[in-house]
């Protein structure tokens, strides 16, 4: 029985790869609906770029949600300087053509969560976590319902990527990842530690070109052109392949490895905002909410990836 799964994310070019290894995987994750937020990019661009990824994919019956347009405590910070100014600049790609649903996302995570059976649905989150902690504030019943959140997000021992100390999805909304990791529900955690350890170096982009399709190019376009700021920021091989960790742990959750400790979201620092506190060494007493992700044999990841977007 593949597991039904709600993609909530602000496309981004490894949301991109994260959603398209999605659709690409049937046997082993459905699709419910995408939700999409600001984070990486304003609202209009992510919701517009989700319904890209869908077209790219073939995949056009997969309804798409616009969510929050803004963090809720906070004005939005975004990373164009990262992902280009659409979001998914590196190749061009025509306007999608699939329409946006009328309902708000966040209304449709409420409803989903309640119509189906308790336990049966899992929440991905692949930007800042606004829509699930609204929905979770106004409608709390939903929380039980939910069967696990696998969310890319926080750092600890590979430190922030937007300040020194945070990593962007949690940094640009932490009272909502405050929210979330203090929910209750169960949480698993694809932090930069992980996707540090998972990089697109040049090999890797031309395995994904070399698949000769559509899907392959586009990729190789996104993937290089992501690349590109990430070798110069941290003088590495290729850019950390954030997001797809995120299905690919529900595929093959043997390729990562991970312990079940205590996070915690910083909300008040001026110096280390939307910094989460892993206590990866069970040294402050509190417990364990969390299944924190450490590393990622990145070869098998690699090879599943390529593998899987050879289908579409």
């Amino acid at each position: 029985m593949p597991r039904k799964i709600i993609i909530d994310t602000d496309p981004g070019q490894d949301d991109a790869v994260a959603i398209l290894l999605a659709l690409a995987s049937p046997e082993d994750v459905d699709v419910l609906g995408i939700t999409a937020v600001a984070g990486n990019v304003p609202l209009h661009h992510t919701s517009r770029n989700a319904r890209i990824v869908c077209e790219v994919a073939g995949k056009v019956d997969v309804p798409v949600f616009a969510g929050c347009d803004a963090p809720l405590a906070r004005k939005l910070v975004t990373a164009e300087h990262v992902h280009g100014k659409t979001g998914l600049d590196g190749i061009d790609l025509p306007d999608p053509k699939m329409p946006m649903q009328d309902q708000h996302g966040v209304d449709f995570i409420i409803e989903t969560l309640r119509k189906q059976p308790p336990g049966t649905v899992t929440l991905c989150p692949l930007g800042p976590l606004t829509n699930i902690a609204t929905a979770f504030r106004k409608a709390p019943e939903i929380v039980a319902r939910v069967q696990e959140i696998v969310l890319m997000g926080g750092a600890y021992f590979e430190v922030g990527n937007i300040t020194p100390t945070a990593e962007f999805n949690i940094y640009v909304d932490p009272e909502a990842a405050d929210i979330v990791f203090k929910s209750g529900a169960p949480i698993t955690v694809m932090s930069l530690d992980v996707t540090h350890k998972a990089l697109v170096t040049h090999p890797r982009v031309e395995a994904f070109a070399a698949l000769g399709t559509h899907v392959g190019k586009v990729v190789a376009g996104w993937t290089h052109f992501f690349e590109r700021f990430d070798v110069a920021k941290y003088g590495s091989q290729g850019a950390p392949l954030h997001d797809p960790t995120v299905i690919a742990y529900l595929i093959q959750p043997e390729l990562f490895a991970s312990r079940y400790i205590n996070v915690e979201i910083e909300t008040q620092s001026d110096l280390t905002l939307g910094m989460t506190v892993a206590d990866w060494w069970g040294v402050s007493g509190r417990a364990p909410n969390a299944t924190w992700a450490g590393s990622i044999a990145a070869d098998g990841f690699f090879d599943l990836l390529t593998e899987r977007l050879a289908r579409l």
